[in-house]
């Protein structure tokens, strides 16, 4: 019994001990949004890239530093590959990563992209073959079955879409009598129309 208490306790020790190493976490951060991003000649993503937030979400200081760049893909019509920026708190030795917002974690598409998929095959009726995006780096084609699942993210509705593509009718209205609806930061544009979607969605417009 001894033997196995010692056993124990030194199972104990080993997990604290493993605990207490363990690797800060990676957190992603996001850039807010600057600059005339609705227009098409902005680059967003060059805009972002040269940004740092020192606020530490973590521990609230201004305490982060600058810690070396990552490439990632965001494809649309201006963007293959784009650079973004890392951080690390000096305090609580958190590292961050920090994305454009028209740029997801994990995706290889932008946002700008998926939200001419949405104009091309709601608005202008066209097949998922040819509401693909335009595209930079046309080896970068994505396969109707990825639009459809951009779409489904928006409303998982089938067979139809049936609360999507009236929403973005009724959209499509407002842009097109070039009427201002801004959410914080957001402005509504045929550019943000994907993240605007995902900010209301799932109010039926």
């Amino acid at each position: 019994m001894q033997e196995e208490g010692r056993l124990s306790s030194g199972r104990r020790s080993l997990a604290g001990f493993a605990s207490a190493r363990e690797p800060p976490g990676n957190t992603i951060l996001f850039i807010p949004l600057s600059g005339n991003y609705c227009n098409p000649a902005f680059d967003w993503a060059a805009a972002c890239a040269e940004q740092i937030i020192r606020l530490c979400p973590k521990c609230l200081c201004d305490t982060i530093i600058g810690h070396g760049r990552r490439r990632k893909q965001a494809h649309d019509e201006s963007h293959d590959w784009i650079e973004t920026r890392r951080g690390f708190c000096t305090r609580c030795e958190q590292t961050f990563t920090f994305l454009p917002v028209f740029s997801l974690p994990y995706t290889h598409y932008s946002l700008i992209a998926r939200s001419e998929t949405l104009r091309r095959y709601f608005l202008k009726h066209c097949s998922w073959e040819s509401a693909v995006p335009h595209l930079k780096d046309p080896d970068r084609v994505p396969d109707p079955s990825t639009l459809r699942r951009w779409c489904r993210s928006l409303d998982s509705s089938r067979p139809a879409f049936s609360f999507l593509r009236p929403a973005l009718e009724v959209v499509g209205q407002w842009l097109t009598r070039s009427q201002r609806l801004e959410c914080g930061s957001l402005r509504l544009s045929w550019r943000t129309l994907f993240p605007f979607l995902q900010v209301f969605w799932p109010l039926r417009l």
